[in-house]
């Protein structure tokens, strides 16, 4: 060190010149992360996508909702129930709660007073109550005799279920003693007393008429009480068989329960209780019922379990087929690949919604409706994933580990599915996700046209349900709602879940989420 130097630095001691670690090698810090394999850093990223994770989630509800709604609900498919058709859901025991929801509640307008004293006979007969709420009132006034003369018109809240109140039906004698003894068993009024014609104006039309009226348009009598005077048949010579059960308030044993008719006797009953004599439990519908009277809650169920099972399968014949075409051109290449792929091209130029109705035509007759729908499915569909497949192989094929797989003497076969198609997995497991609601949307739009019939093999389908809730959209719009609402939530979580596994199983995006 020059004289300089030592000048300058001259008055540092010298024991800061002394080495800081003498006895122990020095390494690199040690990494203390762990490696990741491929599918578990797929998982991490699709957990982070919170959609997709909400999608999972409204599939496997969706999923387990067309499992289990059939197995719980008292209903199948082939239930129908001839005057509750197009009804609002139902549960009478949420119904009293006065919630407002699982009513079975319909907007009746411009109910005058007439109509209104109609509601209140059968509330008074039956029990059931139709009114539910009033909604609003209007008054007007209209000149009468050089008068004003108010009219009054009412919005009404309906119990569907509870308007339909008494009806005729024709019945057996065996039947009305079963009947009979089933009161007596459980207390719950079916056969109400018998209404002569004569002695209601001659209205023979409406069951729920029971009580005195002053003209043909139904109009009560009312006594000094404001009460409903009964017009209950005493005329035993009408009698159709003898009525020993139970008998409603004021019947002194002289009103008489049936009429004789050719054999069989005619009564008036309880539709709510003769339903519940039928079925074993009151009304319960859920979603409600469609233009058929069956329960919705069931038919979706059964529809979806379907539109599911057969997407699944159309994915999964597809990804086979496609995987093996695919694989086969994008690892020979060359002339191999031009045939291949020109025969694919022609069958892609076949229009499916033409294959679908050709197949319907000629074929379902012979193999049945849903093959000859799958094969129409198979026959194009197979033919996107083999392109993406294609795509693939040509992309890994040139990979240095093919390269030495190929140097140690694999056969084709081997580095086709052993090295190449594993590592394309990924891209086609995501495709096959994209592929099922593809395949739910267009067969809801084939059945919903009427194209595809399903009732026979399944029972119904999504698309059948909305078709037949058109018919009742404006005046019972739940039975369109719920299939639509269903088949939407339903497509659009696995377009959101397909979504989330393609980010995920992205190569370029591994290790972005740390």
């Amino acid at each position: 060190m020059s004289m300089d130097k030592q000048n300058q630095y001259g008055h540092i001691p010298q024991e800061k010149f002394q080495f800081v670690q003498m006895d122990a090698a020095i390494h690199d810090k040690k990494l203390e992360t762990k490696s990741r394999s491929y599918l578990a850093d797929a998982f991490i990223r699709f957990t982070k996508n919170k959609s997709s994770l909400v999608a999972a989630v409204v599939i496997a509800f969706l999923l387990l909702f067309s499992v289990v709604s059939p197995i719980i609900s008292p209903y199948t498919v082939k239930d129908k129930d001839p005057l509750y058709l197009s009804t609002p859901p139902f549960v009478r025991s949420i119904a009293d709660l006065g919630w407002g929801i699982l009513d079975g509640g319909v907007v009746r307008t411009s109910q005058n007073e007439l109509a209104c004293n109609f509601w209140k006979g059968i509330a008074v007969e039956t029990g059931y109550n139709p009114i539910v709420s009033v909604v609003d009132s209007v008054t007007t006034y209209v000149k009468y005799r050089g008068q004003d003369k108010a009219s009054v018109s009412y919005t009404l809240r309906n119990n569907r279920y509870y308007e339909t109140g008494v009806v005729y039906r024709v019945l057996s004698y065996a039947e009305f003693e079963r009947i009979q003894q089933w009161q007596n068993e459980t207390g719950i009024q079916v056969i109400y007393p018998y209404v002569e014609a004569a002695d209601i104006q001659g209205i023979s039309n409406n069951s729920n008429i029971w009580y005195q009226v002053s003209d043909a348009k139904g109009t009560p009598v009312f006594d000094e009480n404001g009460d409903f005077i009964p017009a209950y048949s005493t005329n035993k010579g009408i009698e159709g068989a003898p009525y020993n059960s139970l008998r409603i308030p004021g019947d002194d044993g002289s009103y008489i329960y049936s009429a004789a008719k050719s054999g069989a006797v005619q009564c008036r009953i309880c539709y709510y209780n003769y339903y519940t004599y039928i079925n074993g439990h009151e009304p319960i519908y859920l979603m409600g019922t469609n233009s058929l009277g069956q329960d919705l809650f069931a038919c979706i169920g059964i529809g979806a379990r379907f539109s599911i099972i057969f997407a699944i399968l159309v994915s999964a014949i597809n990804l086979t087929i496609g995987a093996i075409y695919g694989a086969i051109q994008g690892y020979y290449g060359g002339t191999i690949d031009l045939v291949m792929d020109r025969i694919a091209d022609i069958l892609y130029d076949i229009p499916f919604i033409v294959a679908v109705t050709l197949f319907q035509l000629h074929l379902a007759q012979k193999v049945g409706v849903v093959p000859s729908f799958l094969f129409a499915y198979v026959l194009t569909g197979w033919i996107g994933m083999a392109a993406l497949t294609r795509k693939q192989f040509y992309r890994f094929k040139g990979q240095e580990f093919v390269l030495a797989a190929r140097t140690l003497g694999a056969s084709d076969w081997r580095l086709m599915f052993k090295h190449i198609f594993p590592n394309a997995l990924g891209t086609i497991i995501t495709s096959c996700a994209l592929v099922i609601p593809s395949v739910i949307s267009s067969e809801t739009q084939l059945t919903y046209l009427g194209i595809i019939n399903l009732q026979e093999f399944a029972g119904t389908s999504i698309g059948t349900l909305m078709a037949q809730g058109q018919v009742s959209m404006t005046a019972a719009p739940h039975a369109m709602f719920w299939p639509s609402l269903f088949v939407s939530l339903l497509l659009i979580a696995f377009n959101l879940f397909g979504n989330g596994l393609r980010d995920a199983f992205n190569p370029t995006m591994r290790g972005g989420e740390d």
